[in-house]
């Protein structure tokens, strides 16, 4: 059963997020299950997200989800945008997802990051910058250049993109695997034919059922295999 607790961050401040663990809270060999730190979308720790979490959490993690913008939901895309416009990424890359990240590494021993639009590009930037996440699974979010060199990314990372977003356009996503291929980064790219932005939302205008289908199940296998 998931509900909202609080955890520390490395700065000594609270943040409080949306955490569950399976009921067992073990392997089949009685090794603790490892961990997923889920990031929001533009909107906030709203439902949909809780959700995204729980089915997690049925297939075997111990997930925590930090409430990025302590506790404002939104469903108009207009102030989502301002409340995105306001968060300071650097604070919620360095503070509240590390925070959630070490949260979990006291009981899994490898912590996976997976974060969608708004939390597609926080993921980058935690692959990027926060030590304690060892896999990353981003679903359409690319980070801006100035934000890091996605070259310093030392673990596997998953990415997941329509060819229709006018977010975060195939021009960009070019971009960012060309640099993560030069630099020799673990990774694998996929890109979804007909998909446009937040295609696995399945409240949003955007919504794929089969681009999501297709994207969850890898995103499941790539978490199975690296942690």
């Amino acid at each position: 059963m998931a509900e909202m607790i609080t955890f520390q961050r490395p700065d000594g401040k609270s943040c409080s997020g949306y955490y569950g663990a399976p009921e067992d809270g073990a392997l089949e060999d009685d090794s603790p299950v490892p961990g997923v730190v889920v990031i929001q979308e533009w909107w906030g720790l709203n439902d949909q997200i809780k959700g995204v979490a729980d089915q997690l959490i049925e297939e075997g993690y111990r997930v925590l989800v930090p409430d990025l913008y302590r506790g404002d939901v939104t469903l108009e895309a207009a102030e989502a945008q301002h409340k995105m416009d306001e968060l300071d990424f650097a604070d919620a890359t360095a503070q509240d997802i590390k925070g959630a990240a070490q949260y979990l590494h006291k009981d899994s021993p490898d912590v996976a990051v997976m974060g969608f639009c708004m939390g597609g590009v926080l993921t980058m930037l935690a692959a990027m910058k926060v030590a304690e996440v060892d896999v990353a699974v981003s679903w359409y979010g690319v980070p801006p250049e100035s934000a890091g060199d996605p070259g310093d990314i030392d673990i596997p990372v998953q990415g997941h993109f329509g060819l229709n977003d006018s977010f975060f356009p195939p021009a960009s996503v070019d971009q960012l695997e060309a640099k993560l291929k030069e630099d020799e980064v673990n990774y694998e790219f996929y890109r979804y034919e007909g998909a446009g932005h937040a295609f696995g939302n399945e409240t949003g205008d955007n919504y794929d059922p089969e681009a999501k289908a297709v994207a969850w199940a890898r995103s499941l296998e790539f978490l199975d295999k690296h942690l």
